[in-house]
């Protein structure tokens, strides 16, 4: 069951608040979904709004159209883990798309799925939910299963990668970006990168970040890579950026790559 207080959360800047934490002490999780189960959940979602995070994180996740409620990301993944370990295909039965935090809150869910043929088939109707860079970076950095089945999720990376849509290709990146650099990849990395034509902007700062983790973890063919490519000029520059402000650059290395600013 579901148990919602009706006191409004008093905020502050650190992690779970008192009342936060109460709450998630008082929450438990049905076996049984249904349509008034699921309503109670929504309820006590919204029992656990932080306004003060709202306000903050609505700031940088523009343009959505989901609803904001204000939940700090480490309660959902809690509540997701504790929704997978009991009835989670149930649950995605009943999940709704209103709230941003329910949207996050299934992809948290999907990421714990074992049985890769199942999740396969919740991955592929999710990644058409993201809409934003926040969802996408929170599904992508959790979905360990994918590592487990390199040849097969790496393949449908490079794929989406290339793809037009905005949030389609930033999550290809960002699963190559998360779980797909090593040795053998990374002539496809760099011709994938070279392939990407576009400007839309969630898709140039994926590439860009992409670009300052292999450098760090690759750093001489990735400076090969940096001197002569196809990215434009907005990713050259912003991945030399990012790069600077790695604490795990060297100073004479950073002052290198300022010679690579297009």
């Amino acid at each position: 069951m579901f148990i919602c207080k009706s006191e409004t959360i008093k905020t502050n800047n650190r992690g779970k608040t008192k009342m936060q934490t109460e709450l998630m002490k008082e929450f438990e999780i049905v076996k049984t979904w249904n349509e008034e189960n699921y309503k109670k959940f929504v309820k006590y979602l919204k029992n656990l709004q932080d306004k003060k995070y709202k306000e903050f994180h609505s700031s940088l996740v523009l343009n959505s159209k989901y609803e904001m409620i204000g939940i700090r990301v480490p309660i959902m993944r809690d509540i997701a883990k504790k929704i997978a370990k009991s009835n989670a295909e149930e649950f995605l039965k009943y999940v709704q798309d209103k709230y941003y935090e329910e949207v996050m809150i299934q992809g948290f869910v999907i990421s714990q799925i074992k049985e890769e043929k199942l999740f396969y088939n919740y991955f592929k109707k999710y990644i058409n939910k993201i809409d934003n860079w926040a969802l996408c970076d929170s599904f992508c950095s959790s979905i360990k299963i994918v590592k487990k089945h390199e040849e097969k999720y790496f393949k449908e990376a490079i794929k989406m990668a290339l793809n037009q849509d905005e949030f389609i290709a930033r999550v290809g990146i960002v699963i190559i970006l998360n779980h797909f650099i090593n040795a053998n990849n990374l002539d496809v990395i760099f011709d994938t990168l070279n392939k990407i034509q576009s400007d839309k902007f969630y898709i140039n700062m994926a590439e860009a970040w992409l670009v300052c983790e292999l450098y760090i973890k690759y750093p001489e063919k990735t400076k090969e890579f940096i001197k002569d490519n196809n990215l434009n000029k907005f990713t050259q520059n912003k991945a030399v950026s990012k790069i600077h402000d790695s604490y795990r650059v060297s100073n004479e290395e950073k002052v290198m790559l300022s010679e690579y600013r297009k």
